[in-house]
């Protein structure tokens, strides 16, 4: 397995405690890794540490097989990031911004300016300074700055902060396009769970500063478990109809209204035909399937049990 990034025991401690307890993280190449968990789990630290941006007080970090140390300075010119909030010289224009970056950078492909704006939808924009962008304006730009080198491997903490709807689509089909066709590796943090369900190939979820599952998302997938919702107005009757009648075992009453069946032995049809006879009232009955964010959860409360 070819790993781009890799950490060994991960550990940061402020003030006598750790913010990043012992994280073992794997990325492998060519894949988008989402980093979920709620907010102070550990997320921006680790990923300050990965970019060097401040010293682990213990562990290791590999990146491109060696070993991140002090000196390590080549091996970011092979990285583009957005930490937190992308910061800019405010009375510069877009272009200016991302020239200087080249600059410091030593990447002189006037070329790639026009091209990273381009794909981050930033149009338009030749002579306004960066002091007049909006907020989701500003998180394009960011996510120019970091894609203008042709990185091999993305950092992205919450890229898709202040971005209205069309734009998080937007930036969710670019790291999909990076990833599938230009082959970049992407570690993206987000608490926009839905996002990273549609965008990930590997889900990392730190809580307290422990990274506590690793996992793939086509498990995931094998694991979600179909299931008929169905909201009604009176649930303990329904709750008998479904006993009785129907011998149905396999539910679980969610509220005083709703019912989740995950018997497999009657249809939607026939589960709404007989409450409907026994004068149940139903609002609504929906075939859904379990997703990203009870996963998340369910792992989320696993973790608080085994405490």
């Amino acid at each position: 397995m070819s790993y781009i990034l890799k950490t060994n025991q991960l550990t940061k401690v402020f003030d006598g405690k750790e913010a990043v307890s012992s994280v073992n993280m794997h990325v492998k190449q060519g894949e988008i890794y989402g980093f979920l968990g709620p907010n102070g789990a550990g997320k921006t630290t680790l990923m300050k540490m990965v970019t060097n941006l401040i010293k682990p007080t213990s562990g290791e970090i590999e990146i491109f097989g060696e070993r991140l140390t002090n000196t390590s300075y080549q091996v970011f010119k092979r990285i583009g990031m957005i930490i937190e909030y992308p910061i800019f010289y405010e009375k510069l224009t877009a272009k200016e911004n991302l020239s200087l970056h080249c600059e410091y950078m030593g990447y002189y492909d006037k070329r790639a300016i026009d091209r990273a704006l381009d794909m981050v939808h930033l149009h338009n924009v030749d002579n306004k300074k960066v002091k007049d962008f909006s907020l989701g304006m500003k998180q394009r730009l960011g996510i120019a700055r970091a894609i203008t080198t042709k990185p091999e491997l993305l950092i992205l903490d919450e890229p898709i902060n202040g971005l209205d709807p069309i734009g998080i689509k937007e930036m969710r089909e670019l790291f999909k396009m990076l990833c599938k066709e230009y082959g970049l590796t992407l570690l993206v943090s987000s608490h926009i769970l839905a996002e990273m369900e549609q965008m990930a190939d590997t889900i990392g979820v730190i809580q307290n500063g422990k990274l506590i599952r690793e996992v793939s998302m086509q498990s995931i997938s094998g694991e979600q478990t179909e299931y008929m919702e169905v909201t009604v107005q009176d649930v303990k009757k329904a709750v008998y109809i479904l006993d009785n009648q129907l011998r149905l075992k396999n539910y679980k009453i969610m509220n005083d209204k709703m019912i989740r069946i995950y018997e497999t032995t009657a249809t939607l049809q026939e589960i709404s035909k007989v409450l409907i006879l026994n004068g149940i009232e139903i609002e609504s009955i929906n075939k859904k399937h379990s997703s990203l964010e009870e996963y998340f959860l369910n792992v989320m409360n696993e973790e608080g049990t085994a405490k």
